[in-house]
């Protein structure tokens, strides 16, 4: 595995694709700063893979509470490098169900945390001239389905945003990678029973968190110069 000298900012960390990331990057060489909202689970990852890693609770839909992270970061291990932007939310369910308080928690998480995320490290990525920010989206970045409509629109945003951040900076590299189905915690707080049973029977065709977390390393491994756009990583046997 090549050394990654980097310090990375990973969020989400405390499960699914945030924590597989975390364990892929540990043995690598590089820095870890982790945050989420669950510190027991934080500092649980801390103490088993322990090294480089740090963490820190983290509300990605707070601009300050996000800034204090990075910053914290910096305190602890000197610079950031790297943030893979991978909280996110996903409660699915008709528009016709009027679920304004979940829409709203999509758009804080799914497109708020984002940008949160990029104003709390893209200062010290232009000043540094150099910096990578990886967002995790979804193969509902790329197209819309029924009772996802809103989680699409967030992922279509995160694309947008993403791809907006690599036209204006040439000395900061920007990447999404864009999951199809994974075996997480992601939709665990679906209200309407039928979209769950749905989403389960879909997730009978799913891929580990662990084969987006080699995407994930894959873009930020690679040499000064190369900038690994977009990956879309999906099962074999999936539908979509």
């Amino acid at each position: 595995m090549p050394t990654i000298n980097k310090t990375i900012l990973i969020t989400g960390a405390s499960s699914g694709i945030g924590e597989a990331a975390v364990r892929e990057l540990a043995g690598t060489g590089a820095r870890l700063f982790i945050g989420a909202r669950r510190a027991e689970r934080l500092e649980a990852l801390a103490h088993e893979l322990g090294g480089n890693l740090a963490w820190r609770t983290l509300d990605v839909t707070d601009a300050t509470d996000f800034q204090a992270f990075a910053d914290a970061a910096v305190e602890r291990f000197g610079r950031v490098d790297a943030l893979v932007n991978n909280a996110g939310v996903m409660p699915l369910s008709a528009l016709a169900a009027v679920k304004l308080d979940e829409w709203n928690r999509m758009i804080d998480v799914n497109v708020r945390g984002v940008l949160h995320g990029i104003a709390a490290v893209l200062p010290r990525f232009v000043a540094q001239r150099s910096g990578h920010v990886v967002n995790v989206a979804s193969v509902a970045a790329h197209m819309v389905m029924p009772t996802a409509a809103v989680y699409c629109a967030t992922k279509h945003a995160v694309k947008v945003i993403t791809e907006g951040l690599r036209q204006e900076h040439d000395e900061v590299r920007s990447t999404l990678i864009s999951p199809g189905v994974v075996a997480t915690e992601l939709g665990h707080d679906i209200s309407v029973p039928e979209v769950a049973d749905g989403l389960r029977t879909w997730r009978k065709k799913s891929l580990g968190p662990d084969a987006i977390a080699r995407a994930i390393r894959y873009a930020l491994e690679q040499p000064d110069g190369v900038d690994i756009n977009e990956i879309i990583v999906r099962p074999t046997a999936a539908d979509m």
